[in-house]
Formats: C-alpha cells, structure tokens, sequence
C-alpha cells in the first residue's frame, strides 16, 4: 500500500469486517474502545475479522505480532503501524 490510513479508516475497515462477521451487530455496537470478545466474537470470528482486514489494508502481520492487542483500539493502532 503507498500510503499510510489513519486510525478512523482502519477503525472503520475493522467494523466493516466486523458486521461481516457478526451479522447480528449494528454499526453503533462497535466502538474503538470495545473488544471482539465482548461483542459476541469467539476465536474463530475474531481471526476472520483480523484476515479479512489484513487483506483489505494489503497488510502481512507476522502472529507474534498480536500477542499485545487486546482490544479493537490496541488492533487498530497495530495495523497503522503495519500499513
């Protein structure tokens, strides 16, 4: 990617997967502030919704790398410094 997103575009890239992935949600449930986890993600979902916006951003982020994210905010600030 040849430019860099800032934190609202990848927040929103996040939700947009989100909704994908948890169908049930509105957009208002996810905030920056919340967790996957906390909005009715298991494991499985919370790796889709990470793929899937890795794929979108064109971004390849090694696993290791995910060990301290711990909340939408923490993702989305990980995936700004990979993009």
């Amino acid at each position: 990617m040849a430019f860099t997103m800032n934190e609202d575009e990848i927040f929103e890239t996040v939700r947009r997967n989100v909704l994908k992935v948890l169908p049930e949600l509105t957009p208002d449930e996810v905030s920056i502030d919340g967790t996957l986890s906390d909005l009715g993600a298991n494991s499985i979902d919370r790796a889709d919704v990470v793929t899937m916006t890795m794929e979108d951003l064109g971004v390849v982020i090694p696993v290791a790398d995910f060990q301290d994210v711990s909340d939408i905010r923490s993702l989305v600030d990980l995936l700004k410094k990979h993009s």
